[in-house]
């Protein structure tokens, strides 16, 4: 039952992981046309969009936190592992148990952030605070503080899963559907 559970958990994290990603791509895509638009505008009419270095400072933050989760699951999140690849040679026992303690501990920190980030995220909200230059251009703070807490609770979620099964790589996490022989 323990493993349906995990296994079923596994997959909605995964499926988040990856529309949040998608999400964060969609950004970048759009970050892209407000550039080039910003661009064109400065070159032919010597007239730049108003905010485009709010909402470059915007989206960079917004595309880190919705991508993270799905680095995290697909184990791309950056870190030095060149000890643990040298030490799964000769005790691979031990290298499985350093991991399970850094995936733990990464869990913790990003379980970290998004508490204490998801009460900013209400003030926010509650207090309808801002940030860019007031009759310019201005935008909410709360959507930032909601997609750092919900990427970093789902980071959290997905680093658990790792410790739960012992495996880092997501393609060795085996659920019921991908037992089944290919036909």
């Amino acid at each position: 039952m323990l493993k349906s559970i995990v296994a079923g958990l596994s997959r909605v994290a995964n499926s988040l992981a990856i529309a949040s990603n998608a999400l964060g791509t969609l950004v970048v895509l759009g970050l892209v046309v407000v550039l080039n638009v910003d661009v064109i505008a400065r070159g032919f009419f010597s007239s730049p969009i108003p905010g485009t270095y709010e909402m470059v400072q915007f989206s960079v933050v917004l595309i880190v936190f919705l991508q993270l989760a799905d680095v995290v699951r697909v184990d791309r999140l950056t870190r030095s592992d060149g000890f643990l690849n040298l030490l799964h040679g000769k005790r691979p026992a031990l290298t499985a148990n350093l991991r399970r303690i850094i995936n733990a501990i990464s869990a913790i920190f990003m379980g970290l952030i998004a508490y204490i980030t998801f009460p900013e995220f209400l003030h926010m909200w509650a207090t309808q605070d801002y940030f860019g230059v007031p009759g310019l251009f201005t935008l909410p703070w709360w959507p930032v503080k909601l997609v750092i807490s919900l990427g970093t609770a789902l980071s959290c979620l997905i680093f658990v899963l790792k410790v739960i099964t012992a495996q880092d790589r997501p393609h060795l996490i085996r659920t019921p559907e991908h037992d089944e022989p290919a036909t």
